[in-house]
């Protein structure tokens, strides 16, 4: 699943090229992608319309429209938003095709059909749960006071916590996994028995995963392709995820993968005591 880099990797290049394009025509192509208004309605109330900005909240895409509506987009699993010249090869499962002014088109593809398509008017529409989630970990308002916040007093593993988009948005399991490797803590231990050293570690660490990984692109470990359908570099640069019985490339310890917080969790047993 796109966790907060990818999303954002497709979130910059996709404000790069959508906002002054008009929407000249709708093609959906499967009904249940959209969560909240049939094909017709969506038709009829984008058609015409320009698109003036490209935001992210966690790991949901927010299309804004002159009109002040805003489409907003998950790709989940296996969803793809990419912006084409018309005509061009498309990508298999496209569900949604938006044609725009100039002679090119925005699609959505997804395979596994899990993504989402809200469209948010002046009556509302979000998704449940847009509203109640967490600090951006890239966000000046994340710092190591917030981080401890919202471990204090938690007996649930630490992992758990950092996958919970109530507390923390746009974490996801890659990226937990590498953040806790880097700070040398056990996924497993309770949130609440870090200590303040721990906490600033861990803060330092979270963030320094995200930015590589938004340098190289994102990572691409099966289906994810950024918004001019190009796939990430991170998965390069991985030290423990999908790495379970190699060595860590630390201490040369077998990794492992077990489960923690229902989650496959890649750990090295030595380094993260």
């Amino acid at each position: 699943m796109p966790e907060l880099p990818e999303v954002e990797t497709v979130r910059r290049q996709l404000a790069a090229v959508l906002p002054g394009r008009r929407i000249k025509g709708v093609d959906v192509r499967l009904a249940r992608i959209l969560r909240n208004i049939a094909p017709e309605a969506l038709q009829e109330r984008i058609i015409g319309r320009r698109f003036t900005g490209v935001d992210r909240r966690g790991k949901f895409l927010i299309l804004h429209l002159d009109d002040g509506a805003r489409l907003i987009v998950h790709l989940r699993m296996t969803g793809r938003m990419t912006v084409a010249r018309a005509g061009d090869p498309e990508w298999p499962y496209t569900r949604v095709v938006v044609s725009l002014d100039g002679g090119s088109e925005l699609r959505f593809s997804d395979v596994r059909t899990f993504g989402t398509w809200h469209y948010a008017g002046d009556t509302g529409g979000e998704p449940p749960g847009l509203a109640a989630m967490g600090v951006e970990p890239l966000s000046d308002g994340f710092t190591p006071d917030t981080l401890a916040g919202v471990l204090a007093g938690r007996r649930a593993p630490v992992k758990a916590v950092l996958l919970d988009q109530r507390r923390i948005a746009g974490i996801g399991n890659i990226y937990a996994d590498e953040a806790l490797f880097r700070a040398g803590i056990d996924p497993a231990r309770p949130a609440g028995s870090l200590s303040a050293e721990e906490v600033t570690r861990l803060h330092e660490k979270i963030r320094e995963v995200l930015q590589a990984s938004l340098e190289k692109g994102g990572t691409t470990v099966r289906d994810y392709v950024n918004g001019r359908g190009v796939p990430g570099e991170f998965q390069k640069y991985l030290e423990v995820y999908g790495r379970a019985g190699q060595p860590c490339r630390r201490c040369g310890t077998q990794l492992v993968k077990r489960k923690v917080a229902g989650r496959g969790t890649h750990v090295c047993p030595r380094c993260q005591r």
